[in-house]
């Protein structure tokens, strides 16, 4: 993979994470370029790709002595990722802006994104910042660069901090559909696939795609609730016990089957000890066949595709 060697690490005066002014501009916020997302992921050399990671996308200010975490839509999450602030303290600019998201990692060292939220109260210095890309760097806007030179001044400057709390997101440097069969074998929750030469664009961009992996599994349908804007979702259980939610997404004449069984097959409680939610609940007797998003323990951006009920 393509980088550049960092140099020796150098000690450098200590950085204070507050609000306290200094003689420097401080940066203001960037809104984020965002990957479309594509079914199948772009063939051929004019691509450099990178695991998607499961986490909060977060862009780092450096400001002189401030340093700064602002969340996708701009929001001061400081506070809340103090040892990532504390590490950024390592890193030899007096201003830049990184891209990256801020994640936690289970013990195969995968990203989690069920987890995050605990660790963010209670665990913060497990927190990791995997960092993508560049925008500034001591007075230079970075966007109109090309990606390779962005990612280049990235990786020296993030080699020369020390501990693990921030790294370097690598890229593959091959065909897309390949990396893609390694990150779906591997369970993960997909990949982001940067067109070579490109700039920094705010906004959504053909230049990133976005390639998420799938998978499927037959579930008992133990409920119907609906959410804030009326639309069902199933509740879904397995040997296991309660699984999440699916939105229920049927053709005519399946969707119909659907809600005949609902209608006729009520329950009137939860067949899942201890689970309480504002649903409808039905007696035993639907599957459901339910494709959702690899990554994670729990079902995210579940959608029923098929039911079939016992005669």
């Amino acid at each position: 993979m393509a980088g550049v060697s960092p140099a020796p690490a150098k000690r450098r005066s200590v950085r204070r994470d507050s609000e306290s002014s200094h003689d420097s501009t401080p940066l203001k916020f960037i809104p984020t370029m965002q990957p479309k997302l594509v079914e199948n992921p772009p063939a051929g050399s004019g691509w450099l790709h990178e695991i998607k990671y499961d986490g909060y996308r977060i862009q780092l200010h450096l400001n002189g002595p401030t340093i700064t975490t602002f969340t996708r839509n701009g929001h001061d999450w400081t506070a809340k990722f103090q040892p990532i602030a504390k590490a950024a303290r390592g890193i030899p600019a007096k201003q830049a802006i990184i891209d990256g998201e801020i994640c936690v990692q289970d013990e195969k060292g995968v990203t989690d994104f069920s987890a995050l939220p605990a660790a963010i109260k209670s665990r913060p210095q497990d927190l990791v910042f995997f960092a993508f890309d560049l925008l500034h760097l001591d007075g230079v806007d970075l966007r109109p660069a090309p990606l390779e030179e962005r990612r280049a001044k990235l990786r020296y400057l993030i080699g020369q901090v020390i501990g693990s709390r921030i790294v370097m997101s690598d890229e593959y440097d091959g065909d897309g559909v390949t990396f893609f069969a390694l990150v779906n074998s591997l369970d993960l929750e997909g990949m982001v696939s940067k067109r070579k030469g490109s700039r920094y664009w705010s906004g959504t961009s053909e230049a990133w795609y976005k390639t998420k992996c799938w998978t499927t599994a037959t579930m008992q349908v133990i409920g119907i609730e609906r959410g804030a804007d009326n639309v069902p979702y199933a509740l879904l259980a397995n040997e296991r016990g309660y699984q999440g939610t699916a939105f229920v997404g049927l053709p005519g004449s399946m969707r119909s089957t659907f809600w005949r069984y609902v209608e006729a097959k009520t329950a009137a409680k939860s067949p899942v000890l201890g689970l309480k939610r504002d649903a409808i609940w039905l007696q035993p007797g639907m599957t459901a066949r339910v494709r959702y998003l690899k990554g994670s323990d729990k079902l995210r951006h579940a959608v029923v595709q098929q039911v079939d009920v016992e005669t």
